[in-house]
């Protein structure tokens, strides 16, 4: 059946998979570190601080990996980030008293580095295997691939979770380094160098986008990843291991069901959407971004007035994770829509630096805002974000417009 396929379907499954084993060992490596450094006594702003290199490498290789990728081709930027995240796993598997704060941030710079080189990778390659007329494809192409990264991110969640109350931090990392080490070689062995190689050859000064509805995704990204992070990277889990008693698995359990059902969405947000990817999505875009304004807002509403907290806070991350899902996809497909085919990782890796620069604006106030405020507070400053961020792509042009003038192909 595979023969069947086109050698570049091939190819682009053999990325995609690539993808999912390192998402699995991105989602259970950030659970493993949150929850043993928080057990270790770590305050949750010195647990933030530990993913501050990795929020902070990932704005930059965004930038530089679409240059790289426009360059060397999609398929090297992919292995690069593979090997990363090996050698990233293998230096926490130091002695404990080496692990300090210092050398963990280091780490993770690594693997931020590694995580949005693959990320670059396989969302750019998408865009050059559907026809330009094909956008309802293209969209429920792109919400596939989002949501079964974030299903199998979820997985890995639980899957950090459990493995750190069975076999401790260092035998997790182990059994993640190698693992990730067999997919590295296969890649390595199989996949094609050529891929996403620009006909032009880019030039550094480049790297900036010129283009107003990517400036204007880019910017809406930013604001909406502030949003989640803000409350959900730091603040949520050690909310939920220091407040309400729960056990590593519990939360590494609770925070993967969460996952999962948000790349469930995402995968059918095209269903979920009234617009069919044509002219209007970003008006949709719009719409729930309102609907998803106002979620954090009631979810703080209803902790001040004191109700059940853990009813009310299982309820208001599902009404979150619904919407959130579903704005999202949208903005995923408005990003490979808008973006060049001829390197279309320029693009693609534009938009998603500004997605890691609002994971770390996120990442850093959930730490800071949690430690000082609580979760009350983060939850308000997720609702202000996101109203931002509505007006912000609120003034996106219609895609017929800009094309209008511009030439996609």
């Amino acid at each position: 059946m595979l023969a069947r396929l086109s050698p570049a379907i091939r190819q682009y499954m053999l990325v995609t998979g690539n993808y999912w084993a390192f998402t699995l060992t991105d989602g259970a490596l950030r659970m493993l570190v949150v929850l043993h450094f928080h057990q270790l006594g770590y305050s949750a702003l010195e647990v933030a601080m530990l993913f501050l290199f990795y929020e902070f490498f990932g704005v930059v290789t965004n930038l530089v990996g679409g240059y790289l990728g426009a360059r060397w081709g999609l398929n090297r930027t992919m292995n690069i980030g593979l090997g990363l995240q090996i050698i990233a796993l293998i230096m926490l598997l130091v002695p404990s008293h080496w692990l300090t704060v210092i050398w963990v941030m280091f780490a993770q710079a690594l693997s931020g580095i590694a995580k949005d080189l693959n990320k670059m990778s396989a969302k750019s390659t998408i865009k050059l295997l559907v026809p330009e007329a094909a956008q309802g494809q293209l969209y429920k192409w792109v919400a596939l691939l989002t949501g079964s990264k974030n299903t199998l991110k979820g997985i890995g969640f639980f899957l950090g979770g459990v493995l750190l109350t069975w076999i401790g931090f260092a035998g997790a990392v182990l059994v993640m380094a190698c693992m990730l080490s067999v997919v590295w070689l296969s890649s390595l062995i199989f996949l094609k160098k050529d891929t996403g190689k620009a006909k032009f050859k880019p030039k550094f000064n480049e790297l900036l986008s010129k283009s107003h509805p990517i400036n204007i995704l880019s910017a809406a990204r930013f604001l909406l990843f502030g949003a989640r992070d803000v409350w959900f990277v730091v603040a949520l889990p050690v909310f939920l291991a220091s407040q309400l008693n729960w056990d590593h698995w519990q939360v590494g359990s609770f925070l993967a069901l969460w996952v999962i059902g948000y790349g469930v969405v995402q995968g059918f947000a095209p269903k979920l959407t009234t617009a069919k990817a044509n002219n209007r999505t970003s008006h949709q875009a719009v719409m729930w971004g309102a609907l998803l304004t106002l979620s954090p807002l009631l979810l703080a509403i209803a902790l001040w007035q004191e109700l059940p907290v853990a009813p009310t806070l299982i309820s208001g991350l599902a009404l979150f994770g619904l919407l959130f899902a579903i704005n999202s996809s949208l903005h995923s497909y408005l990003i490979v829509s808008y973006s060049r085919a001829d390197g279309v990782s320029l693009d693609v890796g534009f938009y998603y630096m500004a997605n890691a620069a609002g994971r770390l604006l996120g990442t850093v106030l959930s730490g800071w805002v949690y430690q000082q405020n609580g979760l009350l507070a983060c939850l308000i400053i997720s609702g202000v974000l996101l109203a931002l961020s509505t007006l912000v792509v609120q003034r996106l042009p219609e895609r017929s417009e800009f094309m209008k003038t511009s030439d996609l192909s």
